[in-house]
């Protein structure tokens, strides 16, 4: 099984924990990652220039299709905008032919001949829940755990097709199969705040420490994330407000691959425990 590999411009230099335990699961998953030198997927600038952004994604789309691969990517705002990228060229001719127009001069086509897959559907659909439960060498045991889908795998769901938007299980599925219990929580589907990171910061701050209270009320001892921007948020910037005495008592955040990794036996060093700011350590306590 083999995809191209997206990781979007913030995990090698912002969550490098994040890339390091996607590449180090799917390998012992039997999932072979080609990596192709992408440009920015086009989501930072789609409000400034909607036609630059969709070029940038075309492109990107179509350097996977030369190779004739499908895309993986843990970035779920990438994933988003994409998926999004794909469904403004298949509807409209004008924008698609301006497109091409312009990646011709680089021997390049957009021609929708691929799929653009997030890490949770690559999981769940191509490798599947019995396969990996099959591997699991190390199952949690009373640790329960609120999942964090983040805003682009489920918005807008005609686009995106991740999950039901109103009620996902895909992800929860996912963290039960390690032996974690994923608990059931009010603001589990709300926006984590982090778009909002530098534009309005005490609105961001409100919104994730909403979330936070709402996780910990449910029980959970953990929030887990597959999304770039929402690990960042409940991560480095919780642990910032921390330190500042805003808050006392952190609930960490680990990603998906890192939760799913311990439980496949992989060394926490190959899964970037270490770069967590929040230290996750003590979820192997629960191994």
């Amino acid at each position: 099984m083999e995809f191209a590999y997206f990781p979007g411009c913030k995990i090698d230099y912002y969550l490098k924990q994040y890339g390091m335990s996607s590449r180090a699961v799917l390998s012992a998953l039997g999932v072979e990652l080609v990596d192709i030198e992408f440009n920015c997927c086009g989501y930072p600038i789609r409000h400034q220039s909607f036609q630059s952004s969709i070029l940038l994604a075309a492109r990107s789309i179509a350097l996977a299709q030369k190779e004739k691969l499908d895309i993986i990517t843990p970035c779920m705002c990438c994933f988003g905008h994409l998926k999004y990228a794909e469904q403004c060229l298949k509807e409209n001719s004008s924008l698609k032919e301006e497109t091409n127009s312009i990646l011709s001069n680089e021997g390049l086509k957009w021609e929708g001949s691929i799929q653009i897959k997030h890490l949770l559907s690559v999981l769940f659909h191509n490798v599947g829940l019995e396969t990996i439960r099959g591997q699991i060498q190390n199952p949690y045991h009373g640790l329960r755990v609120a999942v964090h889908y983040g805003c682009h795998a489920l918005r807008p769901g005609n686009v995106v097709r991740f999950d039901n938007p109103l009620a996902p299980t895909l992800f929860e599925n996912l963290v039960d199969v390690t032996g974690a219990e994923s608990v059931d929580w009010a603001r589990r589907l709300e926006c984590c705040g982090n778009p909002l990171w530098e534009k309005n910061n005490s609105l961001s701050l409100k919104l994730m420490r909403k979330k936070l209270e709402d996780a910990t009320q449910s029980g959970a001892k953990f929030l887990c994330t597959a999304c770039t921007y929402c690990q960042i948020q409940f991560d480095t910037v919780q642990e910032a407000e921390l330190l500042q005495g805003r808050g006392t008592d952190a609930l960490p955040s680990i990603l998906y691959p890192q939760l799913l990794g311990l439980s496949l036996g992989l060394d926490e060093t190959a899964l970037g425990l270490e770069y967590n700011k929040i230290d996750i350590r003590g979820i192997k306590n629960y191994l």
